[in-house]
């Protein structure tokens, strides 16, 4: 799919690129998703498919939290208080930890509000919010939410497809 370019693009890759995504999660045994199998968002490092759901589930907060700030006139730390975009691997074991103690139905169905919560942000937005200004530097706030939500539900299912595969699952 191409990347979006108005509101209605938007909504629509994020809604297909998650329902393929939770199309993939239905078929895993929730027993597996514990196991650090999988490569990490970080380089040499490992992580399971709990994990992976914790990093989207991360990321889906965070898009949350900086719409908030911004609304309210407040200043936004990107990515995140305390990291630069340069330590998005860091970044991505903090949200392993954040949800460490969540299981792979719990943590689905908090994904599962994250985005809803995200595509209610994105209607209450008119497309010129989104698209026809620049949000943080040079990026769009649809741009901004894409890069955190639709491309990383693809990047993710992709990561699940080959483990997948592998297992024999």
């Amino acid at each position: 799919m191409a990347v979006p370019v108005n509101k209605e693009e938007l909504i629509k890759a994020i809604t297909l690129n998650y329902e393929k995504l939770k199309k993939e999660l239905a078929t895993i045994p929730a027993e597996l998703t514990g196991f650090k199998e999988l490569g990490g968002h970080a380089k040499g490092t490992s992580m399971s498919i709990n994990n992976l759901l914790a990093y989207l589930l991360g990321w889906g907060e965070l898009v949350l939290k900086w719409n908030k700030k911004k609304d309210n006139d407040k200043e936004v730390d990107f990515p995140e208080t305390g990291y630069k975009w340069n330590e998005l691997g860091k970044l991505a074991q903090k949200f392993y930890e954040d949800y460490k103690e969540e299981n792979f139905t719990s943590l689905q169905q908090k994904l599962d509000k994250n985005v809803t919560k995200i595509l209610a942000l994105i209607e209450s937005k008119t497309n010129h919010e989104l698209y026809e200004s620049a949000w943080y530097e040079k990026w769009t706030l649809g741009r901004m939410i894409q890069f955190n939500t639709a491309s990383p539900y693809t990047n993710a299912r992709g990561r699940i497809r080959k483990w997948k595969k592998e297992k024999e699952i």
